[in-house]
């Protein structure tokens, strides 16, 4: 293999790497928000209260870093000819946006126990997860600076 192929092949590497790690965090940031959210509903249904539809938006909260991952990935395709900066720039901002997604679904297991109980709190609850929420898109948009700022 050529160097030219290697070092396309590592940008292309990070990129799907960017892809992996942030879906890998939304993957178990949904997991962990769906399972509260199907105990909260368990709840209110021994209870005989009705069971809050609204959890499913905060279920979803951490969906949206899969979408920053594509993002990433589809820009960073484009220069993928530039190699190892590419594939570290790849797997660190993936893993950022994932541990992002991560603990956007830990906060909302929580939030969701919180509102089925109470049936209070929801907008305090959204806004706190779009807080961490931050985190991913500041990653992501600082990556993209980076990746526009390497010389191919």
């Amino acid at each position: 293999m050529n160097p030219e192929a290697i070092n396309t092949a590592m940008g292309i590497a990070g990129a799907v790497a960017c892809l992996g790690l942030s879906a890998t965090g939304s993957a178990f940031g949904t997991g962990y928000a769906a399972t509260a959210a199907m105990g909260a509903w368990k709840k209110c249904y021994v209870q005989n209260k009705p069971a809050p539809f609204i959890l499913l938006g905060l279920v979803g909260a951490p969906i949206t870093q899969t979408l920053y991952g594509m993002i990433l990935m589809f820009v960073m395709f484009g220069k993928a000819a530039v190699g190892m900066p590419l594939l570290i720039l790849g797997i660190f901002s993936g893993l950022g946006i994932g541990v992002s997604a991560l603990f956007q679904g830990r906060a909302a297991a929580a939030a969701c126990d919180a509102q089925a109980e109470t049936g209070q709190g929801l907008t305090n609850y959204f806004a706190a997860l779009g807080v961490v929420e931050t985190v991913a898109i500041f990653t992501m948009v600082f990556t993209l600076i980076a990746v526009f700022q390497i010389k191919v």
